[in-house]
């Protein structure tokens, strides 16, 4: 077993950018390979502020996931679909990057965290941590990213990751993780995000 690569990113390390059209900021927390295109990721972990309704840009060959982290919420229109609802307590919802996709927000501006992996390279898990709880990672679990959103939140795990506290924006991601297990433990309510990245499955020629 390798060992893992632990990395802890704190909020005001990370870089945020404008939307050119106004629309909101986008905050990179993590992608591979490091430094790709955004037409060049395998997968990749963001979160975002909406200030305002529009369209989703395209992602050619992308699966993605959309959680809110706060505000009111928004209705997300993906093309073949009915409109689906999001708000800060419910669901993750996955749709294809490819296919045309418009938001509408419910009352004001949200926060969201945006998950997206490469077609037949990679595939996600979205899942919110609201209590305290330990988690062992399965063998195609390459990369777990964890990040807290809107409390503080106490992760144990392998080497330098003892005992840290994350604040709202923090993050950690854990590379090699497959059969490790992490202690996650949210603080007066806090929320935190655990998101797995698993290696596709390829399918071999019957041929």
């Amino acid at each position: 077993m390798r060992r893992p690569d632990l990395q802890i990113l704190r909020a005001a390390g990370l870089r945020t950018v404008s939307w050119k059209n106004g629309g909101g900021i986008t905050t990179e927390i993590a992608a591979r390979p490091r430094g790709a295109a955004l037409d060049a990721f395998d997968w990749r972990v963001s979160t975002a502020r909406i200030a305002r309704e529009g369209p989703f840009s395209a992602f050619p060959g992308i699966d993605r996931t959309l959680a809110i982290v706060s505000g009111n919420g928004l209705v997300l229109e993906v093309e073949g679909r009915d409109p689906m609802t999001l708000s800060a307590g419910s669901e993750p919802i996955a749709f294809p990057g490819d296919v045309p996709t418009y938001a509408r927000l419910a009352a004001g501006p949200i926060a969201d965290l945006n998950v997206m992996t490469r077609r037949g390279r990679f595939r996600h898990g979205v899942l919110p941590v609201i209590r305290a709880a330990q988690h062992m990672f399965a063998d195609d679990v390459d990369t777990v990213v964890l990040v807290a959103t809107d409390g503080p939140v106490e992760f144990d795990g392998p080497g330098e990751g003892s005992n840290t506290r994350l604040a709202p924006g923090d993050a950690v991601v854990i590379e090699s993780a497959a059969g490790r297990q992490i202690a996650i433990r949210p603080i007066g309510g806090a929320c935190a995000w655990l998101v797995t990245l698993h290696t596709a499955v390829v399918q071999a020629s019957s041929g």
